[in-house]
This record gives C-alpha cells, sequence and structure tokens, in this order.
C-alpha cells in the first residue's frame, strides 16, 4: 500500500539538506547528497552501453538511489578524511530508515546497501566507480574546487580513485588522463610541487 511508503519518502527528503563539499558545476552552492544520487544514476545510465561486461543496470541504479540515505542520521564524510565511527554510524542509519519500510522492501534496501558498500559485485564495483568518478567530473569543471579547498594532491585523487580500474580498464584510462591533464593545469597539484 501506498501508506506504508509515505513515511520513508518523507523522511528521505531530509536528504536534500545533507550538504556535500562538492559545488553544483557552474555555481557557488554546494551539492546536497540527493543531487549527488540523481546525478549518479544519469552517469550510470550515460555509461551502460559502454561496460566490458554486463551488468543487471536496474540493480546498479537502485543502489546509486539508496547508497546515502544513511546521511540522513550519518553526515557526509569527506572521502580524504578518515572517521573511525562512519561504519558503525551508518549501520544505524541503515536501521532506522530502513526500518520504515515494509518488511520484503526493508530487506531488499538492506541487502542492497550492503551490496553496495561491500563493493565486491560487479554492479557494486560499478556502483562505486561511479560514486568516485562523479566528483571528479564536478572537480574538473569547477577548477579543482573541492580540491583547492582542502589541499588535495593528485597522488591523492589516483590512489583514492583506483577503484574505477576494477570496474572498468577503459574507464579508469579515460578517468586517468583527465586527470593527468588537470595536475599539468595546475588544476591538481601534484604533492611536493609549488603553489
Amino acid at each position: 500500500m501506498i501508506a506504508d511508503i509515505i513515511p520513508f519518502i518523507i523522511e528521505c527528503e531530509k536528504l536534500k539538506s545533507v550538504q556535500r563539499r562538492t559545488m553544483v558545476v557552474g555555481t557557488d552552492r554546494r551539492e546536497n547528497s540527493a543531487e549527488h544520487s540523481w546525478s549518479l544514476t544519469l552517469l550510470a545510465i550515460g555509461l551502460f552501453p559502454q561496460m566490458e561486461v554486463p551488468l543487471d543496470q536496474l540493480r546498479v541504479l537502485k543502489m546509486l538511489l539508496i547508497h546515502d540515505i544513511v546521511e540522513i542520521d550519518a553526515g557526509d564524510t569527506f572521502c580524504y578524511t578518515a572517521r573511525a565511527d562512519k561504519a558503525e554510524c551508518e549501520q544505524l542509519a541503515a536501521d532506522r530508515l530502513f526500518a520504515l519500510l515494509p518488511g520484503d522492501l526493508a530487506q531488499e534496501f538492506m541487502a542492497l546497501w550492503h551490496e553496495f558498500e561491500a563493493g565486491e559485485t560487479p554492479e557494486a564495483t560499478f556502483a562505486n566507480a561511479l560514486d568516485r568518478m562523479l566528483p571528479l567530473i564536478q572537480n574538473l569543471n569547477n577548477n579543482g574546487q573541492s580540491w583547492r579547498e582542502h589541499g588535495i594532491t593528485y597522488e591523492q585523487v589516483i590512489e583514492r580513485n583506483k577503484v574505477i580500474h576494477r570496474s572498468s580498464p577503459a574507464l579508469w584510462e579515460q578517468v586517468e588522463s583527465m586527470l593527468l591533464d588537470a595536475a599539468e593545469k595546475g588544476i591538481l597539484p601534484k604533492a611536493g610541487a609549488q603553489h
């Protein structure tokens, strides 16, 4: 019944208030986590035809739409900053939020969230690759905005995003080329380089 879904949907409205570090391209405002999830689904749809292996596309889209819902309670964690309690806080958030759904749907969402977090299936590997790739695209088109604000180097970005290669060597080759170009243009400084 629709009435069983509405409390979860209303609670998920809060995701629109969770601010991320990256600016919306061409603006002076920070992206929110709901916008991030929406952009990821569009990116996935655009890249599905280019993937080297067949994927359960609906499963990927579901993961991308729900993977950050836990940020309603746990908040967004900057990817270059370690947070010791992140996994625990996010699991507590998942327990609370998915419990708002009817039983079967709650189990499905929890399983999809865990699959994304583990990043082991081809679908989860691809979803994680896109989750890494979107902020790269945004930074490359915002003159390195969040990289500059936080003093992030080329080496840090390469290390953080190597997971893209696991999903698609061809995609990683393109990303690596874009990052090298950004480093050469000074948008993404290399470690030890003069600013």
